[in-house]
C-alpha cells in the first residue's frame, strides 16, 4: 500500500474540521483510494456512491426538504445503516450530480456524519465549485506521486531525506555514492511516471510491461472523456492530446498550432487546451515577454508549451523500448523533453500551476530562452533543466542574470551532476526538484503590540 502526502492532509482535516472534504484531479491519480483507505484505518462506517456508475443516486436529492430526508433516502438506497457519528458518506465522481454540492452546506449543519467528496473533470463540469461555501467544503487538488512520494515508495530509505534536505539547504554536495543512486532513482521515475495503479504494478511485479499497460489503460480513459465530456471541442481536443508527445520532442517544445491545421489560430483551438488544463491532463506552460514580476501581466496566451500530467505516461506513448533505454542512460535518447515535462510535473504539483498561479517559460529572440521562470516568495526565479553532460552552458540564463532591469538573485539549473554554486547559477541535481516549494518557509518575523503611553 503506497503511503502519500494526502493521507496526512486527510487525516489533519477530519482532526480538525467539521467540513466535508472535496478531493479533485485528474482520473487515476489516487482519489478514491485515499479516502478508502482513511476510513478503513479510522473504522469509519463507510458508505459509498458512485454517480457515474450509479446514475439511480441522483434521484435521492430530487424534492427532498431536509438534511434529515437526505440522510433517508441514503440509507433506503443504499441499504446502509447510518451509525452516529462514525459514518462515512463518500458521494464520488460527484461531476455527474452537482446538487451534491447545493445539498451539502445542510447535510454538514445537520452534524451526524462525516462527508467525503470527489470528482474528476471538475474544473470542466462544474467550474463555479471553487464558491461553495466557506466553512462547510475544503477542496483539496490531487496530483500523480510526485518524486519524493515515489522515492519512499519504492525503498528510498527515510534517513536520506533530511540529509539531502540538508544539501539543498547548505549546497553542499550530496554524497557520491547517494547521488547515483538517487539519479537512478529520477530516471525510473521517468518510466513508472506517479501514477498510482502504474506505480503499484511497478512495486508488485517490477514489469516494466505491466507498468505500460496500466499507462495505456489510463491514456484510453482520457480519450473516453474526451469524447464524452466535450461534445463540440472533441475532434480539436483530440488532436492536441495526440500530438502533445511529438511537440514536446520537437527543437523547441513550444506547441505549434499549424502541426493541427494550416491554416489554424489560436482562438479557435484555446478552448481545447483550457478543456486538457481543466480536466487535469495537460500542464500548459505560458510564454512572458519578460522576466518580471507579476509574471501575469507579461504572459502570452497564444505561445505556449503543453505538457503531459504525468511523466510515465508521456514516456509510455513514445517508441516501444524506450523504457530500458532511459533507464540504461542510452545517450541516442532525447532525455530533453522528457526531463522539461518531470519539472513541469513536479512544479505543478507544488502548486506553481493552476488557476491562480500559472507556469511560464521565456522566450526572446536576443536573449534566447529559458526553460522555465517562477515567482517564489516574490522574486523571479528562472529554472533551466539539463539533461546532458554540458549543464553549465546556457547562453540565455547569462544574458537574463546579466540584465540589471530584472533584478534577478539566483537562477537553478538542475543537472545530472551534483551541488554547485557558480556566482548566482546554482546547480542542482534533478532529484532536488522535491524540494522546490511556491513558498518556502522564511525566518520567524515576530510581532508583539504593546498599548501604552495614552
Amino acid at each position: 500500500m503506497i503511503d502519500r502526502k494526502l493521507d496526512a492532509y486527510i487525516e489533519r482535516h477530519y482532526a480538525t474540521s467539521k467540513a466535508a472534504l472535496l478531493l479533485k484531479g485528474a482520473r487515476q491519480t489516487g482519489k478514491t483510494f485515499a479516502i478508502r483507505k482513511f476510513a478503513q484505518r479510522h473504522q469509519y462506517n463507510l458508505i459509498e456512491i458512485n454517480f457515474d456508475e450509479d446514475a439511480e443516486a441522483k434521484k435521492i436529492f430530487i424534492g427532498s426538504t431536509s438534511a434529515s430526508d437526505v440522510l433517508l433516502r441514503i440509507s433506503a438506497h443504499t441499504r446502509s445503516k447510518i451509525s452516529h457519528p462514525k459514518t462515512l458518506i463518500f458521494f464520488d465522481e460527484v461531476q455527474k450530480c452537482p446538487e451534491v454540492i447545493t445539498w451539502i452546506k445542510f447535510l454538514v449543519d445537520e452534524g451526524s456524519c462525516r462527508y467525503a467528496l470527489s470528482g474528476s473533470l471538475l474544473g470542466v463540469e462544474l467550474k463555479n465549485i471553487e464558491s461553495a461555501p466557506v466553512g462547510y467544503l475544503s477542496i483539496k487538488e490531487v496530483f500523480p506521486l510526485d518524486l519524493e512520494e515515489f522515492a519512499r515508495a519504492i525503498g528510498v530509505p527515510d534517513n536520506v531525506f533530511p540529509a539531502l534536505r540538508e544539501s539543498w539547504e547548505l549546497c553542499q554536495p550530496v554524497d557520491e555514492v547517494v547521488h547515483r543512486s538517487m539519479i537512478k532513482m529520477v530516471h525510473l521515475y521517468l518510466v513508472v511516471g506517479g501514477m498510482p495503479a502504474a506505480v503499484q504494478a511497478y512495486l508488485d511485479t517490477n514489469d516494466l510491461s505491466l507498468v505500460e499497460d496500466r499507462q495505456r489503460d489510463i491514456l484510453k480513459l482520457y480519450r473516453i472523456d474526451i469524447s464524452k465530456y466535450d461534445k463540440d471541442n472533441k475532434l480539436e481536443v483530440d488532436e492536441i492530446f495526440r500530438l502533445l508527445p511529438s511537440e514536446l520532442n520537437a527543437k523547441n517544445k513550444r506547441f505549434i498550432l499549424k502541426n493541427l491545421n494550416e491554416h489554424a489560430r489560436f482562438s479557435r483551438y484555446e478552448n481545447g487546451f483550457l478543456w486538457l488544463k481543466n480536466a487535469g491532463v495537460a500542464i500548459p506552460v505560458y510564454n512572458i515577454t519578460e522576466p518580471r514580476i507579476p509574471l501575469k501581466l507579461n504572459e502570452q496566451r497564444n505561445l505556449l508549451k503543453l505538457f503531459q500530467n504525468d511523466v510515465g505516461l508521456l514516456a509510455s506513448q513514445y517508441a516501444s523500448g524506450i523504457q530500458l533505454k532511459l533507464l540504461s542512460g542510452d545517450v541516442n535518447i532525447n532525455y530533453g523533453a522528457i526531463y522539461e515535462n518531470l519539472v513541469a510535473q513536479e512544479l505543478n504539483c507544488h502548486g506553481f500551476g493552476g488557476d491562480d498561479y500559472e507556469l511560464y517559460y521565456f522566450n526572446n529572440k536576443k536573449q534566447g530562452e529559458l526553460d522555465f521562470v517562477i515567482e517564489q516568495n516574490a522574486n523571479i526565479v528562472p529554472i533551466e533543466v539539463k539533461s546532458g553532460k554540458d549543464y553549465e552552458r546556457h547562453n540565455a540564463l547569462n544574458n537574463v542574470l546579466s540584465n540589471f532591469v530584472y533584478g534577478i538573485e539566483k537562477a537553478y539549473v538542475f543537472c545530472n551532476g551534483n551541488v554547485e554554486v557558480l556566482g548566482n547559477r546554482v546547480y542542482l541535481p534533478i532529484y532536488m526538484l522535491m524540494f522546490i516549494q511556491k513558498n518556502p518557509p522564511v525566518a520567524e518575523q515576530i510581532f508583539r503590540f504593546e498599548f501604552g503611553g495614552v
